[in-house]
């Protein structure tokens, strides 16, 4: 089944259905950028937070915002390579607005790992105050051997692939389990000056543990969904206290899509979700996949 039509049998709203059609449009044309590799090297710029840019950055982000510009029913969007907010000038009632990360773990590129695109829906004309439980929809887009769709709603968490020019549901209901072996330690220098990170990974070790840690975020965390198990970190440390990662562009959206596939994900000490967003570079910690394995990194870290 397509994906604008699965989208219509679970009941989803039709203004979001089709914004997540359109940004899955999107997707497919930056998957077929990614996949012809002509676009690895930096750009000379830099995005907001002061990384350099690749030209496959600066790309992916055209695709996406060129989509928003049109759409109609969106009002305002945030990219994590641009500044600050920008208004579409669409103002009508209830329209949403789209926080996005366009090619997250863009420097594996050029080795060819995978890589992805994070995108946070919600009803605002700006996200500054919003939380992440205020999200419409999340979705992450994954760009490896296959191109493939994660996209979480109220009505569950479902995968697509792209085949034929078409996203078509590949998988239903994704559901991380309570418990589960599996871990992907991001930041793993924070254990020169966190005790109780070292203590967890070798705790991970002593309990024999599968790592599966590719260095990207994207496909680290689509992992645990398709397995069903494991767990992601990324804590602070003594240079970055509140880690490396964005709250608004890539923590906020995938604890949306693993809390509604039955995980848990939280800063070390509170849940993503209720954190609000007080500015559009703000970063946080995070420890996100099987609930059982997220608390055990919460009690360790204490």
């Amino acid at each position: 089944m397509e994906l604008l039509e699965h989208l219509k049998q679970l009941g989803v709203e039709e203004r979001l259905s089709v914004l997540i059609s359109k940004l899955a449009d999107a997707c497919a044309d930056i998957s077929c950028v990614v996949e012809a590799g002509k676009m690895c090297d930096k750009a000379g710029t830099c995005n907001t937070f002061g990384e350099e840019q690749l030209a496959l950055d600066v790309a992916s982000d055209r695709l996406i915002s060129s989509v928003l510009d049109k759409c109609e029913d969106v009002a305002v969007y945030a990219s994590e390579e641009l500044e600050e907010e920008v208004k579409t000038g669409h103002d009508a009632q209830d329209n949403f607005g789209v926080a996005y990360d366009p090619l997250d773990g863009s420097s594996l590129v050029n080795v060819n790992l995978a890589v992805g695109s994070i995108f946070g829906i919600y009803k605002c004309d700006s996200f500054i105050g919003k939380k992440g439980d205020d999200q419409e929809c999340a979705m992450i887009a994954i760009y490896g051997p296959r191109t493939t769709i994660v996209c979480a709603t109220k009505a569950g968490v479902h995968e697509y692939t792209f085949c034929d020019s078409k996203f078509n549901l590949t998988k239903e209901n994704l559901q991380i389990e309570k418990e589960g072996k599996t871990f992907a330690p991001g930041n793993l220098r924070a254990c020169l000056y966190n005790p109780g990170y070292r203590n967890l990974f070798n705790y991970w070790l002593d309990n024999q543990y599968t790592l599966r840690y590719s260095g990207g975020m994207v496909p680290d965390i689509n992992h645990i969904l398709l397995k069903g198990k494991g767990l992601f970190t990324y804590p602070g440390y003594k240079d970055m206290p509140d880690g490396k990662l964005r709250l608004l562009y890539e923590c906020a959206p995938m604890a949306y899509i693993v809390e509604h596939a039955g995980g848990r994900a939280t800063d070390g000490k509170i849940r993503l979700l209720e954190k609000a967003i007080e500015s559009l570079s703000q970063r946080t910690p995070i420890f996100i996949g099987s609930e059982t394995e997220v608390m055990t990194a919460e009690e360790m870290l204490k």
